[in-house]
């Protein structure tokens, strides 16, 4: 069975999905890195080039392929798990954990990073997260608080899957 993470940008998945690998002794699998690595290019390309629905259509392309994977920890990008095409083929192969962390905490991870387009404008951001935090909690198996250090989340999540 996998681990599914999910949340916002900025909420820990990448850091807390290698450690919580590492503990476990599990592959680490990021949907960004995976379509980066396919495609050729950033994320942030395709959205410039292509747009975002075609981003989208890669997304769930990747997440099926995930799907099909034993064992792993998996990160998925921001957005992903807003989709329920992404919800349903995940979910066929192991149990989605949000990673519940509070805006602000966010904010002070984040900081002025300029990888993150959709950061640029705080309010925007803001707006987006309490869209994006629903449906996160609708999709969730576990809730887990995204607040703490990568690695105390880790070891919160490992001994639940044990």
């Amino acid at each position: 069975m996998n681990i599914i993470l999910c949340g916002f940008m900025g909420s820990g998945k990448t850091v807390v999905g290698s450690e919580l690998a590492k503990i476990m002794g599990r592959r680490f699998v990021d949907t960004d890195e995976l379509i980066e690595e396919e495609q050729g290019v950033a994320i942030k390309a395709i959205f410039a080039m292509y747009g975002e629905e075609h981003f989208r259509d890669l997304e769930y392309e990747c997440c099926k392929n995930v799907s099909r994977l034993k064992n792993c920890v998996v990160s998925t990008g921001g957005g992903a798990l807003t989709f329920e095409r992404n919800v349903e083929a995940l979910k066929e192969s192991g149990k989605i954990v949000f990673l519940d962390a509070d805006f602000d905490v966010i904010c002070d991870r984040i900081g002025d990073n300029t990888n993150r387009p959709l950061f640029q404008d705080k309010e925007k951001a803001r707006a987006l997260y309490d869209e994006r935090k629903s449906k996160y909690l609708a999709c969730a198996d576990i809730v887990i608080d995204g607040n703490m250090s990568a690695r105390k989340t880790a070891m919160d999540i490992a001994d639940m899957f044990k």
